[in-house]
């Protein structure tokens, strides 16, 4: 298989079922800011700190999930012979809120919104966050237009508050605080 295919020298690239779409269509843009942030989950593990390499099997199976999100979205709605990887049925949003909670519970209590950073692992999952919630907006306004598979839509917006989490977690293991947003008023109970 050749890596080029030279569609995209047109501006095009063709999904799953055989459309021909411009890369700026919502569904490629969709899709592309997943396998971002699939690549950024890959930069975080390799740069975790000895204390924090715990948290790496979990986000190498987080980059499994996120390349099945990815499919998903890539699947043409014309497409009727290519089926959804990715279901309610396999408990994922129900895995990530069991680790929100586990890492929630190990934290200190915040009522006030904090600064993302602190560690570099820290820093680097709050950066994953960010790229989720763009990658959830670009689905969001995909929706808008066509339909998608609705469970890759629960799992990212679930995924960015684990990434949350466990960015405040990987300072507790790298004896790191948290710096509080200086102007919170109390948010969280």
């Amino acid at each position: 298989m050749k890596i080029y295919t030279r569609t995209g020298d047109k501006g095009k690239t063709r999904i799953i079922g055989n459309d021909v779409m411009f890369k700026s269509d919502k569904r490629v843009e969709a899709y592309g800011s997943v396998d971002e942030l699939n690549s950024l989950v890959g930069v975080v593990i390799a740069d975790l700190s000895n204390k924090t390499k715990e948290l790496a099997g979990e986000l190498t199976e987080i980059q499994q999930l996120l390349f099945d999100c990815g499919t998903d979205l890539a699947i043409s709605q014309n497409d009727k012979k290519h089926e959804f990887i990715f279901t309610e049925d396999h408990n994922y949003v129900d895995w990530l809120e069991k680790k929100i909670d586990e890492y929630t519970a190990k934290v200190p209590k915040t009522q006030k919104f904090i600064l993302p950073g602190g560690s570099k692992t820290a820093a680097s999952l709050h950066y994953a966050r960010t790229v989720t919630r763009r990658a959830e907006r670009q689905i969001v306004s995909l929706i808008q237009d066509e339909p998608i598979n609705d469970y890759v839509l629960k799992f990212i917006n679930r995924l960015s508050d684990y990434f949350f989490a466990a960015a405040r977690y990987a300072n507790v293991l790298d004896g790191v605080e948290d710096i509080q947003y200086r102007n919170s008023k109390p948010v969280f109970r």
